[in-house]
Formats: structure tokens, sequence, C-alpha cells
């Protein structure tokens, strides 16, 4: 099927080029295809397609199913998303009270007791003493009121 089309910009700012000599814009992952830019694509085909020639129906069912799985796994991906911040944010909270090891800011190891969490920063933070150390820097946690060996 032969198109006018020569790019479609995706919702990240890329743009994908059916024409090899189009420069396309390097500021974004352009292995990804949202589902919207999907949707103009499939649109735009069934805008130019030759009248007589027109899109198979079970190719036409075919990509309609596709579009399904982009936005299924769109939503899941999100959805793996938030419970991974949730789950940070659960396991920082839990370590309030808590004696860690951690790396600091130099490289080296060192110990404290963590006073609070803050959940709204993503990967959620810890303040032991005066420092603010991020929740991956964390290597072993203690109960209360152990020392680290």
């Amino acid at each position: 099927m032969t198109s006018p089309i020569t790019s479609v910009s995706t919702a990240n700012s890329a743009t994908v080029s059916a024409d090899p000599t189009v420069k396309t814009s390097t500021q974004a992952d352009q292995t990804q295809l949202s589902s919207t830019a999907f949707l103009k694509l499939l649109v735009a085909q069934l805008q130019y397609q030759d009248p007589s020639k027109p899109v198979d129906t079970s190719a036409f069912m075919s990509e309609t199913a596709t579009l399904t799985q982009v936005q299924t796994m769109e939503a899941n991906s999100k959805a793996t998303a938030d419970m991974l911040q949730t789950q940070q944010a659960q396991t920082a909270s839990s370590m309030v009270g808590k004696t860690v090891q951690y790396t600091d800011s130099a490289g080296k190891t060192a110990s404290g007791v963590v006073s609070a969490a803050t959940i709204s920063a993503t990967p959620p933070s810890l303040t032991i003493g005066t420092s603010n150390v991020s929740l991956s820097q964390v290597h072993k946690v203690l109960a209360s009121g152990t020392t680290p060996s």
C-alpha cells in the first residue's frame, strides 16, 4: 500500500519516519511506539488506502489486536511502576528506628539509626543523622538497638 505519510510524531517527541532519508529526532527513545501514535498510523493507513485494493479484513483485525496489546502492555507497565514505588515507600518507612549500614557520599560504609523516611522522592530516602541517604544505598538493616559489626 502506498501512502503519502512521511512521518508521525509520537507523544514523547520522537519521530517515526517511513522515509529513510528523513532526519529524525534523537531526543527520546525511538524503539517504542505509543498506542496513540499506533492509532494515528492505523487511521492514516485507512484514510490513504488505495480504493481498488482495500485492506484485508483479517489484516485490519490483526492491527486492531496489536493496538489492544500495546494498550494493555502500557497499562501493565504503569501498574508495575506504581507497585514498585509503593513497595519502596513501605520498605523505607519500615526502616525508621532501625540501625542500617549504607554507602555514604564518599563511597565508604557508614551506619546509623534511621530517624525519618521521605517517601515522596523516587527512590525514597532515609534521614540518618544529618545525612539524606537513598534507599538504594542501604546494605544492611539491623534490629532496633543493635550495633553493626
